[in-house]
């Protein structure tokens, strides 16, 4: 059945006839469901919205793990990674010697009256 017949049949069937007063009770119930007029809604606080925004305590968590990996990367990042703070201040690569003789040299790995030479 398409469209256009459904449209010719349905055109000849008057609406069934509804009694006055289920009309009545049907509008009175409708008015009564809504709410009175001039109320106002709470004001959200800041942090609610801004946790919904960010998809509730999942969302924050998540973000919060993001946060503390970035900032471990950032501090101690991987030999891979060029390290950001010494790229900020505009040093290429930062030698670093394996001369220990300032720890040794007072005496500090002295063990049970022997010494350990490097």
């Amino acid at each position: 059945m398409t469209d256009a017949v459904l449209d010719a049949w349905l055109q000849d069937v008057p609406p069934p006839p509804v009694p006055d007063a289920l009309m009545a009770r049907v509008l009175d119930a409708g008015l009564a469901a809504q709410p009175a007029p001039g109320g106002f809604a709470a004001p959200v606080p800041l942090w609610q919205r801004l946790t919904r925004m960010l998809g509730g305590w999942q969302g924050m968590g998540g973000l919060a793990v993001a946060t503390c990996a970035g900032f471990w990367i950032g501090i101690s990042p991987p030999q891979y990674l060029p390290d950001a703070a010494l790229s900020l201040l505009g040093v290429d690569a930062v030698f670093e010697t394996a001369d220990t003789t300032e720890i040794t040299a007072y005496g500090w790995v002295v063990d049970e009256g022997t010494e350990t030479d490097g």
